[in-house]
């Protein structure tokens, strides 16, 4: 088991960067609401595939806990029904945890694909601090480091039932993307304990120090890039989806700050790259770290100046979460070098 550890740890990663993907494709198409439950959807196991299912029939059956809409509004079965004629109010309880009744099968079932991936990852994460126990009496930190993501893992579920819960709260939406990240630097930190420790780096001056510039500068950028997520999550809720066009409308000080702010990261992250390919210091991390600054510069520009065209939004999140991921690697290769001038 201890051989497999470093590929189970590969694969851990994967499995969180999946949910970062399938968690971008939901915000990208509104689909956060599409359960308005959880962990079921409308108290199914598998998501409703017709309105029909979730509308109040008579004559019919329903299952204690299903939920239906009905005159705008959501109900739940407190116990197994057959329908009769007319409604029964004192069969259903009103759904109280939030008021929106909708229903969408396209939204359900990407957000339902959004919650597959969470389970998945579940499993993996079993096996991963099942294999990480081994290792208590050689080196404590690997199973400390994997039962710490595990047990963020599980607040990541109470968040994600907690998002739904509120209607897509703009801050727990945050906390559950920053929880998100702490994990993957974990498992990174992982990876690297099991993979890479032993290599040399060259170590340059210049270069160590543009680096701790450009982790604190993405940092920023991901706190102000959360703060404008916040504002037009609260744009969408009070003109709806389908007007994107005013999810920018009146945008405070932050987000031109956060678009502004983008220039003085690529500029640092150029003076890493200058630094890197003159010095010849072999850290080849720094290309992707750029690639992918350009990445997110391109989607943020796009998001703004063409109306969030089809896919910017979740390539500019999950290239983020990559870059960050990135970043910290290389901070932690770094640590381990020797003098090079």
């Amino acid at each position: 088991m201890k051989n497999r550890f470093p590929k189970i740890v590969q694969i851990a990663i994967i499995s969180v960067y999946l949910i970062f993907l399938a968690g971008s494709v939901v915000r990208m198409t509104g689909s956060g609401m599409g359960c308005p439950d959880w962990p079921k959807c409308f108290g199914y196991y598998i998501p409703p595939t017709s309105e029909e299912q979730i509308t109040w029939k008579p004559n019919s059956e329903f299952k204690k806990g299903f939920i239906i809409i009905k005159d705008e509004a959501l109900f739940v079965a407190e116990k197994n029904i057959k329908t009769a004629s007319e409604f029964n109010k004192d069969n259903w309880a009103n759904y109280t945890k939030h008021n929106y009744a909708t229903f969408n099968k396209y939204h359900s079932w990407t957000e339902y694909i959004n919650r597959l991936s969470s389970v998945l990852a579940g499993f993996v994460f079993l096996f991963l601090i099942y294999s990480a126990t081994k290792f208590w009496k050689t080196d404590k930190r690997i199973p400390l480091l994997a039962y710490t993501a595990f047990f963020l893992m599980l607040v990541e579920a109470w968040l994600g039932k907690t998002v739904v819960d509120t209607n897509l709260k703009p801050t727990i939406i945050t906390i559950h993307m920053v929880i998100g990240l702490i994990i993957i630097a974990l498992l990174l930190q992982l990876k690297f304990i099991n993979s890479d420790r032993k290599r040399i780096y060259r170590y340059n001056a210049v270069f160590n120090k543009l680096l701790i510039v450009s982790v604190i500068f993405s940092l920023i950028q991901i706190a102000l890039g959360t703060q404008v997520r916040q504002f037009i999550d609260e744009q969408v809720k009070l003109f709806g989806f389908e007007n994107k066009d005013y999810s920018l409308m009146n945008p405070s000080l932050k987000f031109y700050f956060h678009r502004s702010f983008t220039i003085a990261i690529v500029l640092v992250n150029l003076g890493m790259f200058y630094m890197n390919q003159v010095k010849k210091l072999g850290y080849k991390l720094v290309n992707w770290i750029v690639f992918l600054i350009f990445l997110e510069t391109v989607t943020g520009v796009l998001m703004y100046y063409a109306e969030f065209p089809l896919g910017t939004q979740a390539t500019h999140l999950l290239s983020g979460a990559i870059l960050f991921g990135l970043q910290f690697y290389l901070w932690l290769q770094s640590r381990k070098t020797v003098a090079f001038n």
